[in-house]
């Protein structure tokens, strides 16, 4: 396996993680142990994005096309209301 193979199956397991730890914490009652998940995911978010930018400066990853400012003003909207 080379190196752009294992960098982005990481990003993308790391994507998981992230949403199940948020999952948890929105379901988690005790302060102790939600404090506890929510800083393992804020480490986790850390690495996750020091990796991407690693990434993204070797070409292993490309993002997607910038949202256009009417792209954006029509999600802020559909928020606000």
């Amino acid at each position: 396996m080379d190196e752009k193979t294992m960098v982005n199956d990481i990003l993308e397991k790391t994507k998981a993680e992230l949403t199940t730890y948020q999952n948890i914490i929105s379901e988690t009652e005790n302060i102790g142990l939600r404090q506890a998940i929510q800083s393992i995911r804020d480490n986790c978010e850390s690495f996750q994005y020091e990796l991407f930018k690693i990434a993204k400066t070797k070409g292993y990853y490309k993002s997607s096309m910038p949202a256009t400012t009417n792209e954006i003003n029509t999600v802020k909207q559909e928020f606000q209301q």
